[in-house]
């Protein structure tokens, strides 16, 4: 069922009102790849009446109040994006088209939209129960940051939103904790995976430099950094506290990611796999093609590249769902309306790292002294493609599926890691699973920006190249590899933008089409690197491109 989004829906569901409103930046698209859907429906669960608004006005009280007031609290989500990514370019440019609005059109989501929505429920509701803010906005914005957009150390957005709680990372345990405890009046300061915002210093804890300390002194904000990313791992992280003024920020340990049993729980749930009709009617919902017929396998990402985020919102440990949680979902998959046959994607955030983990990191927690993959593999890791090479070959065998492709990237220098069974995924995925081009995400070719990136270097990358396309023309299939690069990243010059275009030219032997700016994120060690033009790691001073022409000057070069 979808989650109710008019008042019409909620009586239909015999009820008066409703527990919890979910207020999100994007359509509600019912998918287990949208964090609202599967907040809602664990809620749901767990016997809490819950309710969505989609993409509310926020200059009039049309959409916010349409759902009336909720019980227990307000969720609110930026979306499946962060909002200023979603609005602007890496050139600070507004952008015209945003896939998850009806119609394409970028005209529904705010700036700041936690922000605004959270302003919008206070100005309508000014009584009302708490506001809870989540989501990639919230979660990567918990801790005073650098924004790019205002060039300037914003505060937590905890405060600059006014909310009541913050819930960061992948949020179901906390949010059927807080719900619970609400429910019976009880205090929710205790619930690993929230922050709040208290009036005394609570102990024990690791107090970072205070937001006044991080405005003025980039160092200051360096070691803040140091010590928050230090403290997101489940198994050692501790509670963190912050001053801004005469208050501070409290952030919980991290909590657990979810077990497998959890996994399968959550992604069982029951999916409409569209977009809710009250959205699909303002018209088509891009981002739905990419993800309707995909099926999410695992969460987390042990790569830590310094430019992504997926670190300190999904976690650096992998946690995978069951082979029979998979195969029970692509049979509903099969069985469903309009379905073609194909699956475009069995993945997370990278498509293989099903099935594995270092024991060590499970039971000890991430090294603070080294990375899983950088700058080479670990050898506590083992890495073990035997896994997906199963769930591969029994998802093939379902009646109504025809083809089942890995569309989300792969770590090629994992696969050479892998003796036993790496070429053979390999061998599989080239031969089965590539839908005329599988992407790899090399970024750049020069060892300083690499190492900068925290990325491996080419070796592996052209030794896989290789591999890729004498597999692929010994079966006879025109085949090719895409390509995903970065310019202008803390450290990389023009200069070192022509070598990429010659790896490219002679080497790649591609014109490359998809290359981004680098945009610095909220809670990303480049990001750190970019305001502080400095390395955090070893104290040297780096370059940084800032001037918006320079910088799209280093994407032209190479297109």
């Amino acid at each position: 069922m979808f989650i109710p989004t008019t008042m019409k829906e909620v009586k239909e569901q015999g009820w008066d009102s409703l527990d919890v409103i979910l207020v999100t930046g994007d359509a509600y698209i019912d998918s287990p790849f949208t964090g609202i859907a599967v907040i809602g429906k664990v809620l749901l669960d767990k016997g809490y009446r819950v309710g969505i608004i989609s993409q509310p006005e926020t200059g009039s009280d049309k959409d916010i109040t349409r759902l009336g007031r909720p019980s227990l609290f307000w969720g609110i989500s930026g979306g499946a994006i962060d909002s200023m990514v979603a609005n602007y370019t890496a050139s600070r440019k507004r952008r015209q088209r945003d896939d998850y609005t009806p119609g394409g059109v970028n005209d529904r989501r705010p700036d700041r939209a936690v922000i605004a929505y959270t302003n919008l429920v206070k100005r309508y509701f000014k009584s009302s129960v708490p506001v809870v803010i989540g989501g990639i906005e919230a979660s990567l914005r918990r801790i005073s940051h650098y924004d790019f957009w205002s060039n300037k150390i914003r505060r937590s957005v905890l405060f600059d939103a006014k909310a009541d709680y913050l819930v960061f990372g992948m949020g179901e345990k906390a949010v059927v904790a807080l719900a619970d405890k609400l429910k019976q009046h009880r205090d929710v300061t205790d619930i690993n995976g929230i922050g709040y915002i208290s009036s005394k210093k609570i102990t024990p804890s690791v107090e970072l430099p205070s937001f006044e300390e991080v405005s003025a002194d980039k160092q200051k904000f360096t070691e803040s950094f140091n010590l928050f990313y230090e403290n997101n791992d489940a198994v050692t992280a501790q509670r963190i506290i912050q001053k801004h003024g005469n208050r501070y920020l409290v952030l919980n340990p991290v909590p657990h990611p979810l077990s497998t049993e959890e996994l399968d729980y959550v992604y069982g749930l029951g999916f409409e796999r569209a977009v809710h009709p009250y959205d699909q009617k303002k018209g088509p919902v891009k981002a739905l093609i990419t993800i309707q017929a995909s099926i999410p396998a695992h969460r987390g990402c042990y790569g830590q590249c310094n430019f992504c985020a997926i670190s300190v919102h999904e976690g650096t440990t992998v946690t995978w769902r069951s082979e029979e949680s998979i195969l029970k979902e692509a049979a509903s998959l099969s069985a469903m309306k309009g379905f073609k046959g194909i699956i475009h994607d069995i993945g997370g955030p990278t498509a293989n790292m099903y099935g594995f983990e270092c024991k060590k990191k499970l039971a000890k927690g991430i090294c603070r002294d080294k990375r899983c993959l950088f700058p080479d593999v670990c050898k506590n890791l083992k890495p073990d493609h035997s896994s997906q090479i199963s769930l591969l070959e029994k998802l093939t065998k379902i009646e109504g599926i025809k083809k089942v492709f890995i569309g989300s990237g792969i770590r090629h220098d994992m696969i050479f890691n892998d003796k036993k069974n790496g070429l053979k995924y390999l061998s599989r995925i080239v031969a089965n699973h590539v839908s005329g081009q599988m992407k790899l995400a090399p970024e750049h070719c020069r060892k300083r920006v690499l190492r900068l990136m925290g990325k491996p270097g080419t070796t592996s990358l052209l030794a896989f190249r290789n591999i890729f396309y004498t597999l692929s023309k010994k079966i006879g299939k025109d085949q090719f590899l895409t390509y995903y690069l970065i310019a202008a990243h803390p450290g990389c010059t023009r200069s070192d933008m022509n070598r990429l275009k010659q790896f490219t030219r002679e080497e790649l032997k591609i014109n490359p089409r998809q290359v981004q700016i680098f945009t610095p994120t909220p809670s990303t060690y480049s990001t750190l690197m970019y305001y502080t033009e400095k390395d955090p790691f070893t104290g040297e001073g780096v370059f940084v491109e800032k001037s918006l022409k320079a910088r799209e000057r280093q994407k032209k070069i190479l297109i």
